[in-house]
């Protein structure tokens, strides 16, 4: 059993990686209602059976807002979710008004089948734009869903939510507190269509921990940041992205704001989020390997322009797909991001090894670097003039496969 693969992610000493099941008082379930081909599951649901659950949730940041972000953004107490409903193979996205009354009528019937209130249920579809929600399977798979929910039922909803993800991403923790153990468990997809802002993924996130709404907002919000904003595949932003937190406190364990609690439940949850964002980007479609650009110096805004230009590059994917170490992939993405800064006296490593130093290209152990940049992980550090600035990006290279996806993905 893994989950923690990253040497970018450190397992928390505080934390247990379990073999599946959802926090206590949580139950879901997914399955197939006709909206992919060939019985794939395609809807699913997790429901928190407190009645005093308190949530958290961000959403995309795009011009563009699919109907369910619209609805669950200005149509539900977002403090007071009890139950996500999510759908795949159909994003209803830019479907005018007939999108919206279909989100809408999703969300009524999701909170029906349950018995809670539509406010307290939050809506994710993720699939093809622009093509209307088949909105009879949908509402038939939720009568069908009402029965299936189960407090292991986290990896059938995982599955329900997957697009062109190569497998479903979940995992569950044991996480021990200074107050007491709770649990705490997520559920993610994304593979394509990735980009800091965030990307194209739906990701649900539960615990049996108690916490107060300002606590769970504020550390949804911390772990976004370092997490779901910190990854590209392609540089494209979802009109779809979705993030939700539900916290029903059925262990027990009350998390105080500011408390030794607060902070090893955030580090967890940290812990999480990261290694799920990971797993994202590494699922890029038909990725081989995963870079991590680490960027420093300057002030925000350039590191900030720097690090999103180079793990966006064509040219600097391309030659992560390939284990190129080509040093002038990453000079000219710099360069890019900074118009009318020559001369830059900035530094670039590659794997540790310094291939520029002050703008200037340096003798290095070619065979040696050649070498390192074959693996699964690579990662880049540029260093701007300056200091007191820092940021980073995860990024997925760029392959043929990856146009080969996206080159038939409605045909």
């Amino acid at each position: 059993m893994s989950f923690f693969t990253s040497r970018w992610v450190p397992k928390p000493d505080h934390v247990e990686l379990l073999d599946g099941g959802l926090p206590r008082g949580f139950r879901a379930a997914g399955l197939a209602c006709g909206i992919k081909a060939d019985g794939v599951k395609d809807l699913g649901m997790v429901l928190s059976d407190v009645p005093e659950t308190v949530s958290a949730a961000r959403f995309t940041r795009s011009g563009v807002l699919a109907a369910p972000v619209l609805v669950s953004r200005d149509r539900t107490e977002l403090h007071a979710l009890r139950a996500v409903v999510a759908n795949s193979g159909n994003a209803n996205a830019a479907t005018g008004s007939q999108g919206l009354d279909d989100a809408v009528a999703t969300q009524a019937a999701a909170a029906a089948a349950v018995g809670v209130e539509p406010a307290q249920v939050a809506v994710g579809s993720t699939g093809v734009i622009g093509v209307p929600l088949p909105l009879d399977r949908l509402l038939g798979g939720l009568e069908a869903l009402r029965g299936e929910l189960r407090a292991d039922g986290e990896e059938d909803f995982a599955e329900a939510i997957r697009t062109t993800d190569k497998h479903a991403k979940r995992a569950s923790l044991l996480v021990r507190l200074p107050s007491g153990d709770v649990r705490l468990s997520a559920q993610c997809k994304g593979a394509g269509m990735i980009q800091p802002n965030f990307a194209t993924m739906l990701c649900f996130v539960q615990t049996d921990a108690e916490l107060e709404a300002e606590t769970a907002d504020l550390l949804l919000g911390v772990t976004v940041k370092r997490s779901f904003d910190r990854i590209s595949v392609d540089g494209q932003l979802s009109t779809n992205d979705t993030v939700v937190l539900m916290a029903n406190g059925a262990s027990g364990v009350k998390v105080e704001p500011m408390s030794e609690d607060e902070l090893k439940l955030g580090e967890a949850l940290d812990a999480l989020l990261r290694q799920l964002a990971l797993l994202i980007a590494a699922d890029g479609e038909g990725a081989k390997r995963i870079g991590r650009v680490v960027v420093t110096g300057g002030d925000m805004r350039q590191v900030e322009a720097v690090a999103r230009s180079v793990a966006n590059s064509p040219l600097v994917k391309a030659a992560l797909h390939g284990g190129d170490p080509n040093w002038g992939r990453i000079a000219q993405a710099v360069g890019g991001a900074l118009l009318d800064a020559a001369p830059l006296p900035f530094d670039v490593a590659i794997e540790g090894v310094q291939v520029l130093s002050a703008g200037e290209g340096l003798r290095f152990d070619q065979e040696a670097l050649n070498a390192a940049v074959t693996g699964d992980e690579v990662e880049y550090v540029v260093a701007l003039p300056g200091d007191g600035a820092e940021t980073e990006v995860f990024f997925s290279d760029l392959s043929h496969e990856y146009v080969t996806i996206n080159a038939e993905y409605t045909t």
